[in-house]
């Protein structure tokens, strides 16, 4: 699921957020900041303010890319003990190449929620069309 800007969504599942939260204005009761959690319920609605595609690709997913594409325009004429070094590489990184293919497509979104609340870098698939 794609969404976009401006759609209205709901959450699709109760949510719990926790961490810590800094203090907008001085409080003599926390001076630093203070922990807590707060419980979204499922169901409740908001508009799509923001997606950000994020594209992530680690060191090795970036060598097997360039190797890769060095075997397919070289491959045929390089001799055979480097062609099969080079695929021995390559084969050697094709895990990360695959977790990147997986991974790569996250979306995430900024959500304000009709009751005042933002939710921000939010994962698409918290939500669904409302």
């Amino acid at each position: 699921m794609t969404l976009k800007e401006g759609q209205r969504v709901k959450l699709a599942a109760d949510t719990r957020l926790t961490d810590w939260a800094a203090m907008t204005q001085d409080s003599p009761a926390a001076p630093g900041g203070v922990a807590g959690s707060l419980l979204l319920a499922a169901g409740i609605e908001g508009t799509v303010e923001r997606v950000v595609a994020h594209e992530h690709q680690s060191q090795e997913a970036r060598e097997y890319e360039r190797l890769a594409s060095l075997l397919e325009a070289f491959g045929r004429d390089m001799p055979a003990g480097s062609r099969r070094q080079l695929e021995e590489q390559i084969a050697s990184l094709e895990p990360e190449w695959t977790a990147y293919q997986e991974q790569r497509q996250r979306v995430t979104v900024r959500v304000r929620f009709d009751l005042g609340l933002i939710l921000d870098d939010a994962h698409e698939d918290a939500f669904t069309p409302a």
